[in-house]
């Protein structure tokens, strides 16, 4: 019980945290890795990923209900991601982790840099018009994205949200609606590999999802309650903590 009751509150946190802004998988993933050590990685990877969707799931069906996305950008960034994240799954037992930390703490630090320093990042909703250049570069984003998310994970939606703002001029609100919708085919993607395979227990894998979902509700009606300025205090905190996270784990964790 009391492994359920600490599953269920990192479940709660994650699911909120990743509604409003992406990153929930910085508190649940490791959450998840600490409450379970007896667990194989691969299978607390399986056990994450149900938790995720469900939570992703509910906080896309309260975005959709106040936000109009762009779906012909969108699609082919869901499709190459769902792909991608396939891929990526079925190396995750493959990839050294620690290859990929230094990496994602410059990307992070770049971010937080960029939307801190540009005042007016994130706060206009004015969406290119959508080319064929348009739709190939959310799907080459929408595939590197989603390859990440199945090997590792944390940061997607934070990822996928700057990519939507940056590159196709959506404000902060849009782009949390849209880098949810994305992350909903990453996850499904990476349970198609994670299920089959029997990487996932149904007795910690069912109440931490029921507790995402719990979260992202709350999550995703603040973001929509708050706009575009509570979004980016949102983010740029996040952006703060995930630098620190990747920080240590570069330089002090052994």
């Amino acid at each position: 019980m009391e492994t359920i009751l600490l599953l269920g509150l990192t479940g709660f946190c994650a699911g909120l945290i990743d509604a409003a802004v992406g990153g929930g998988g910085l508190v649940q993933l490791p959450g998840a890795l600490g409450i379970l050590p007896n667990t194989p990685p691969v299978t607390v990877f399986g056990v994450n990923k149900f938790a995720s969707i469900c939570g992703t799931g509910m906080a896309v069906r309260q975005y959709l209900q106040k936000v109009r996305l762009p779906w012909a950008l969108i699609l082919p960034a869901m499709a190459c991601a769902f792909v991608a994240s396939f891929g990526g799954a079925m190396v995750v037992s493959m990839v050294p982790i620690q290859w990929l930390k230094p990496v994602i703490l410059v990307l992070l630090i770049a971010m937080a840099v960029y939307t801190f320093i540009k005042k007016d990042f994130g706060r206009v909703h004015k969406p290119k018009a959508i080319t064929r250049r348009e739709r190939f570069g959310a799907a080459l984003w929408g595939g590197a994205l989603g390859f990440y998310d199945g090997v590792f994970g944390p940061g997607t939606g934070s990822f996928l949200a700057f990519v939507f703002i940056r590159f196709f001029a959506f404000d902060f609100l849009h782009a949390a609606a849209a880098a949810r919708v994305v992350n909903l085919m990453t996850n499904l993607a990476a349970l198609s590999f994670f299920i089959p395979a029997g990487h996932i227990l149904w007795q910690y894998a069912v109440p931490l999802a029921v507790c995402n979902i719990a979260g992202a509700v709350v999550g995703a009606r603040l973001a929509i309650r708050g706009g575009v300025r509570v979004i980016r205090i949102l983010f740029l905190i996040l952006m703060v903590v995930l630098i620190s996270k990747f920080a240590y784990d570069v330089f002090f964790a052994h």
